[in-house]
């Protein structure tokens, strides 16, 4: 019987320490598993390629020639002198300096004077040295100051007057040959606002 005892003790014992086998709920190592990810991974944005500079057009510079025929006197900017178109070309101080762009018109009055215009461009150059360095003859006269010209010269020889006026790259020279210095003059400072008009409506 008391062997029986024995027995049945080292039996319960023996299960006893066969349930402690599992995990030991004190060690966290053990008694819990890895936790899953909460959140997926986060993806780098896409880059977008750069993009280039809008190209701007270049713009085409006027043409020197258009630019003197538009600043030319026409035969109704003339109309109230009374003359009639006529022929010939500048002469005297007027071509000083012509460049190869360049437009002439030539008028008669009826008492047989003469009225010249003529317009040159330099696209190199800038008209206000032209003006500067023009060596007419004659005397230097005084015309009434045009608003919004770079610089003007007028002379006068005998009975003809020459005015000249520059304006960016444009040189517009008037020169009116009459029976007196005088009605030289007062024909050229009539003209005058027409003339500045042409030119300074240019580009």
């Amino acid at each position: 019987m008391r062997h029986r005892q024995v027995v049945a003790l080292a039996a319960v014992a023996l299960a006893g320490l066969t349930a402690c086998d599992g995990p030991d709920p004190n060690n966290l190592e053990t008694y819990y598993d890895d936790p899953a990810p909460t959140s997926a991974p986060v993806e780098a944005a896409p880059v977008s390629p750069a993009r280039a500079a809008p190209v701007t057009p270049a713009v085409a510079a006027p043409d020197p020639g258009l630019l003197a025929e538009r600043a030319l006197l026409s035969d109704a900017d003339v109309a109230e002198e009374g003359v009639q178109p006529g022929s010939g070309e500048a002469s005297g101080c007027l071509t000083a300096g012509v460049s190869t762009s360049s437009r002439t018109a030539t008028w008669r009055y009826p008492s047989g004077s003469v009225l010249r215009h003529r317009v040159a461009a330099y696209p190199e150059r800038v008209a206000v040295d032209a003006v500067a360095n023009a060596e007419c003859a004659g005397k230097t006269v005084t015309v009434p100051p045009q608003s919004g010209v770079d610089l003007q010269r007028a002379w006068c020889e005998g009975k003809t007057c020459t005015v000249l006026l520059a304006k960016g790259n444009l040189v517009s020279g008037l020169t009116v040959s009459a029976s007196t210095e005088t009605r030289a003059m007062d024909a050229a400072k009539r003209l005058l606002p027409a003339m500045t008009a042409k030119l300074t409506a240019q580009p």
